[in-house]
């Protein structure tokens, strides 16, 4: 064997080598994405289970609020009903919105306040809306390094023979960028 077929075998052992690396590393942080994706999944769905307790306890005491409680459950139920991640994500902002007007409803109620399975239940919400924020925070680190993977070269050149594509970031709607207006 000639010293030239040789080189030539060890160069393409190493691109074959990188190719295999980068495409590897590519399909990980793909899944690692999705995986963060799926704990925002989790918590909101701990959100969704917990929402009825909180409004049935709400109806209790403010029997004439009914819009507020109504526009609650219907965010709840087009969680339910969303198909698509980015419906999920839609419909997730629009019931931290109504969530936060429920709250804001409360504070016109002071045996609301004090009922104790009350104050218990938004507790619950509470730390399950911490953990969205969190995991949300985690999977937009996911997407921001898979993202900067797949434009930076020479690994977008990979990404583009295997249709790799840019994932979204999980951002906050427009809504819930502004202030929340209550009116009692």
């Amino acid at each position: 064997m000639s010293v030239l077929l040789i080189v030539i075998l060890v160069v393409v052992v190493l691109v074959l080598l990188w190719f295999i690396g980068v495409y590897n590393s590519l399909v990980s942080l793909k899944n690692k994405v999705k995986n963060q994706f799926s704990q925002i999944d989790v918590q909101l769905k701990k959100r969704y289970d917990l929402i009825p307790n909180l409004v049935e306890t709400v109806k209790g005491y403010t029997k004439h609020e009914t819009e507020t409680l109504e526009k609650v459950m219907e965010a709840r139920n087009g969680y339910a009903s969303a198909k698509t991640d980015s419906e999920k994500v839609e419909s997730a902002n629009e019931l931290s919105k109504q969530v936060t007007k429920l709250f804001a409803l409360a504070e016109a109620y002071p045996d609301l306040k004090a009922n104790s399975n009350f104050l218990s239940l938004q507790n619950d919400l509470k730390e399950i809306e911490d953990k969205i924020s969190y995991a949300r925070q985690f999977y937009n680190d996911s997407v921001m390094v898979y993202n900067n993977k797949i434009q930076m070269f020479p690994s977008s050149l990979v990404a583009g023979i295997f249709g790799f594509k840019l994932e979204t970031f999980f951002e906050a709607g427009e809504n819930e960028k502004e202030n929340v207006k209550v009116e009692f």
